[in-house]
C-alpha cells in the first residue's frame, strides 16, 4: 500500500510574507536612515581580518564586524539598486513558498536562517584566506608602510578582498539547492531562456557561474559569489540531512 502526502497550496504562506515585509522594512530604513546613521554599514557584513592587517587598519577603521551581522545581512539589500532586492524577493517568493508549503513554517524559518549563516561563514572564510594570503609576512609596520606608499596592486587586492557583503542571495541559493534536491525535474521558465529548463539543471548552472566567478574573482566583480556558494551547500546538507532522517516525506 502506498502513502501520498498532500501539500497545502498557499500563494503567501506566513513566513515568506513576513520575510518579504522585513526585506522592504529594512530596504526602506536604508534609504531613509543611511546619511544620518549610516545604516546599512551597521548591518552588512564586514570581513573578520588577521590579526596583523586588523591592528594596522584599526585607526581607519575599515571594517567593523560584529556576531550579529551573520543574522542582519541577509535582510539588507544594495540602497542604489532596487533590481537586487527585488530580484531577491522575486526567487525567495517563488521557490520559498513552495518549501514552506512542505515542511511548514518553523522548519522552512530554521532552514532559510541556516542558509543564510552557511553563506555568511563561507564567505568570511574565503575573505580571510586571501587576506592572509596577502599579508601573512608583513608585520603590522610593513602593512602601515605599504599603505601610506599608495601601491595600487597592495591597495587593490586588499579592497577587494575586504568588500562587504549584504543581501538574501546566499539564503535564497540555499532555497533553490533544497528545491533542486526535492524537485530535480520540475519544468521552470526563465526569462530571456524561451525553453523549459528543469530545476536540477538550473541550480547546477547558479552553482557553476558562481563557481567560476569566485575563482576568477575579478575587480569589477561586486558578487559575492561564494556567499552563493556557502549558502547553496548548507541548505543541500541540510535537506539531505533531514530527508534521510525522515522517510516518510518523499516530494
Amino acid at each position: 500500500m502506498s502513502a501520498f502526502r498532500s501539500i497545502q497550496s498557499n500563494s503567501f504562506p506566513p513566513v515568506i510574507k513576513n520575510l518579504l515585509i522585513i526585506n522592504v522594512l529594512v530596504y526602506v530604513g536604508q534609504l531613509t536612515l543611511e546619511n544620518q546613521f549610516h545604516f546599512t554599514d551597521m548591518i552588512e557584513l564586514h570581513a573578520i581580518l588577521p590579526p596583523n592587517l586588523g591592528e594596522a587598519l584599526a585607526q581607519a577603521k575599515m571594517t567593523r564586524f560584529n556576531p550579529y551581522q551573520l543574522i542582519t545581512y541577509m535582510f539588507a539589500h544594495a540602497p542604489d539598486n532596487i533590481g537586487h532586492i527585488i530580484f531577491n524577493m522575486f526567487a525567495l517568493w517563488m521557490f520559498g513558498r513552495i518549501l514552506e508549503n512542505a515542511w511548514g513554517g518553523k522548519r522552512f524559518l530554521i532552514f532559510y536562517l541556516a542558509s543564510g549563516i552557511g553563506a555568511a561563514l563561507l564567505h568570511l572564510a574565503i575573505q580571510y584566506y586571501r587576506l592572509n594570503q596577502i599579508v601573512g609576512g608583513l608585520s603590522v609596520d610593513q602593512i602601515v608602510q605599504q599603505f601610506n606608499s599608495d601601491d595600487p596592486i597592495f591597495i587593490g587586492a586588499i579592497r577587494r578582498s575586504i568588500g562587504s557583503a549584504l543581501g538574501a542571495s546566499g539564503a535564497i541559493m540555499g532555497i533553490m539547492a533544497a528545491f533542486g534536491y526535492l524537485f530535480p525535474n520540475t519544468e521552470l521558465m526563465i526569462i530571456p531562456i524561451p525553453v523549459p529548463i528543469k530545476a536540477k539543471w538550473l541550480v547546477l548552472g547558479y552553482i557553476g557561474l558562481d563557481l567560476f566567478g569566485g575563482i576568477t574573482n575579478s575587480t569589477n566583480d561586486n558578487v559575492a559569489h561564494f556567499a552563493h556558494l556557502g549558502g547553496a551547500i548548507a541548505g543541500f546538507i541540510i535537506v539531505y540531512i533531514w530527508n534521510k532522517t525522515n522517510r516518510r516525506s518523499l516530494y
